[in-house]
């Protein structure tokens, strides 16, 4: 039948090509890439306190606001993100809601400071602002780079023999981010002089 020689290259052809590897390298890739995101919004979250602290100060009647901008905050603090977030899309999804609430209420804090002209020329102010810009920069990038990790890791976990190996070891697609309002983003701008 088969000689040892040609069952030990058949083995090793096998198992060479199965992906293993390669789907351990992109996997770390991903959890790497989500870290960085993890971290980036870390840091706007660190940045708030001291943004609505610095607009509280001349913007007292803007309660509102500032209050939309802290339970934002507190309900990113309330989910724990981690590694684990990527195998749950439930979970997932909720933490990116919580992000573009997050978003959405500082966009609304920056245009209540348009309308302080003391409050738009504070130092403190101005170098908070700096850095929010920065910081969401920075989380451009860093879902970038996700969401390209995240296309690598996908496409060698269902392409085969690589998708064998995945399903044999639990391996399954990670949730990348997606626009929650495509419908209204994909509208080209009204301008009116």
């Amino acid at each position: 039948m088969f000689s040892t020689a040609a069952i030990l290259l058949l083995v090793f052809s096998v198992t060479s090509n199965c992906g293993y590897n390669t789907i351990q390298e992109e996997d770390e890739a991903v959890l790497a890439s989500w870290a960085e995101v993890l971290n980036q919004y870390q840091r706007r979250a660190d940045l708030i306190p001291n943004l609505v602290n610095t607009v509280k100060g001349y913007a007292t009647q803007e309660e509102k606001v500032l209050t939309e901008v802290t339970r934002a905050r507190a309900g990113i603090g309330s989910i724990q993100a981690d590694e684990k977030t990527l195998n749950n899309p439930e979970l997932f999804k909720k933490y990116a809601q919580a992000q573009s609430q997050m978003t959405s209420a500082l966009s609304r804090l920056l245009v209540v400071a348009e309308n302080y002209p003391q409050l738009k020329s504070n130092e403190n102010f101005r170098d908070l602002q700096a850095q929010l810009e920065g910081t969401e920069n920075r989380i451009t990038v860093a879902r970038n780079r996700y969401i390209q990790s995240v296309q690598k890791y996908n496409g060698t976990v269902r392409k085969f023999p690589s998708n064998l190996t995945a399903k044999i070891f639990g391996y399954e697609t990670k949730p990348s981010f997606t626009v929650e309002n495509e419908k209204e983003i994909s509208k080209p701008p009204e301008v009116k002089f």
